[in-house]
């Protein structure tokens, strides 16, 4: 349904009306309404002028054409699967695995092994038969990410991530322990400690105006994002285990954020510089651990969402992986 004070035209009315992730680009609908797949409800015309005006309140159907075979090869990778039916799939993402491929990454994706999983169940998502990746993790990131394998489940997952009403929480682990007692933390602009010992971290993020493998914190442009963390924790003052949880999902968020405040993450090679946590009250092998952690220390741990089919409250919790749970033994032992 077109909503208040639409676009000039309906290519550009119906993209903005469109759900975020249903495949639905301005570009494809242009194409779409060159075809005649689209016309207004209760009309049997197709509505074929890319310039049509549009009014408030007025739906139009699309009749979306039989999905194309997608041309990324199924590939039989094992997956660590928590949960399963027939629209939707919950995977416990291993660190080091590339969600989506891309150039220099186009094999060994969850989407190649999804392909090769879900096979003949999957819908004609965007066009195209292909698991519906409605939000991303990190390469390097493990834990938890729900996949829709039809079309009516990939629109309500992203309508749900659109309008931030999934409960994402992760575990991270630090450099330094983030504390109200800082007096740093309370020059950092965008920061503020709400009760029960939460960090709230809000700063607009935009790609980095230098290097574009990087997200920054920006004013007056980039899109708004909030992170929300609490120390679970303490190793001395070198290091700290948090639960953090996002109000908004951007590019590299809970990594960005915990930079800007100066906690950047242990073993991030892309935020954290070239950072050394130091052995004082953990000791010289807590140190070396840290040190030597091959990853960013990031956890997806729970997720949490309404089932976009049946209405059903569904939460998921996947335990920290083994190289994190390492580290904090490591830490536990050492500390002075």
């Amino acid at each position: 349904m077109i909503g208040e004070d639409p676009p000039p035209r309906l290519d550009k009315a119906l993209a903005e009306a469109a759900p975020e992730g249903a495949g639905l680009s301005r570009s494809r609908l242009g194409k779409l309404i060159e075809a005649g797949s689209v016309r207004r409800e209760g009309s049997k015309a197709a509505v074929t002028a890319l310039k049509t005006r549009t009014e408030a309140g007025e739906v139009f159907v699309i009749d979306l054409p039989e999905a194309d075979e997608v041309a990324t090869r199924p590939e039989a990778i094992a997956l660590d699967i928590v949960y399963e039916d027939s629209d939707l799939i919950v995977i416990n993402k291993p660190a080091g695995m590339v969600v989506h491929p891309a150039p220099g990454s186009g094999s060994g994706t969850l989407v190649n092994a999804l392909l090769a999983h879900c096979g003949d169940s999957l819908s004609g998502i965007g066009g195209e038969k292909r698991p519906g990746i409605v939000h991303r993790i990190d390469k390097d990131t493990s834990g938890l990410l729900v996949v829709a394998k039809s079309d009516r489940a990939h629109q309500g997952l992203a309508a749900q991530f659109a309008d931030h009403s999934v409960a994402r929480h992760y575990r991270a682990i630090c450099h330094g322990v983030p504390s109200r007692a800082d007096p740093r933390l309370a020059g950092v602009p965008g920061l503020a400690f709400e009760d029960g010992g939460v960090i709230r971290i809000s700063g607009n993020i935009a790609r980095h105006r230098t290097d574009r493998k990087r997200q920054a914190v920006v004013v007056n442009a980039g899109r708004h994002a909030i992170t929300r963390s609490k120390v679970l924790e303490a190793f001395a003052t070198t290091a700290a285990l948090l639960d953090c949880w996002l109000e908004t999902g951007r590019t590299h968020q809970i990594r960005v954020h915990l930079t800007h405040a100066g906690h950047a993450l242990i073993g991030d090679p892309t935020y954290g510089g070239r950072r050394r946590a130091g052995a004082k009250g953990v000791g010289a092998g807590a140190a070396a651990a840290l040190a030597a952690f091959p990853r960013q220390a990031l956890h997806a741990a729970t997720l949490g969402f309404v089932h976009p089919v049946s209405g059903e409250a569904l939460e998921f919790e996947a335990p920290l992986p083994d190289d994190m749970e390492t580290l904090l033994a490591v830490l536990r032992q050492n500390q002075a």
